[in-house]
């Protein structure tokens, strides 16, 4: 597996719900949030991947309540690389709160490699430059 790659992120009102605490769905936006600041700090950010003709659809997803977050705040969200397979890579990840160090969620999300030239989206294998980044120890 992967070192970590830390992304923060401070909860904005709207991600909470009537009771002041953030909305579960929103955890998933963050995921999502910490996965392209991760790939872009690799060197290969989401857009330039796309352009490229390939794209990463997520496929399954896995996440885990553990404590409530509220507006304002700061959260830490740290990435790392799972499984690296074929034509698919898993995400892990874990959302701490700053000021306390609570564990508030973790989860996963794979990820299928698809070619974006192609109007049915087929799958595909991971290019090499992908692969490169996301398992450096090869």
């Amino acid at each position: 597996m992967s070192e970590s790659f830390e992304h923060r992120l401070r909860v904005r009102y709207g991600e909470t719900d009537q009771m002041g605490v953030v909305h579960h769905p929103n955890y998933l936006l963050y995921f999502e949030e910490a996965r392209t600041a991760y790939m872009a700090h690799m060197g290969l950010p989401y857009g330039e991947l796309e352009r490229s003709g390939v794209g990463l659809a997520v496929r399954k997803l896995d996440l885990r309540y553990r404590g409530s977050a509220v507006f304002e705040d700061e959260l830490c969200i740290r990435v790392t690389v799972g499984r690296i397979g074929a034509a698919s890579v898993e995400f892990r990840y874990e959302v701490v709160r700053l000021a306390d160090s609570a564990l508030l969620a973790t989860g996963s999300t794979e990820l299928a490699c698809i070619d974006l030239s192609r109007e049915d989206r087929k799958p595909r294998l991971l290019p090499e430059e992908l692969r490169a980044l996301l398992d450096p120890a090869g």
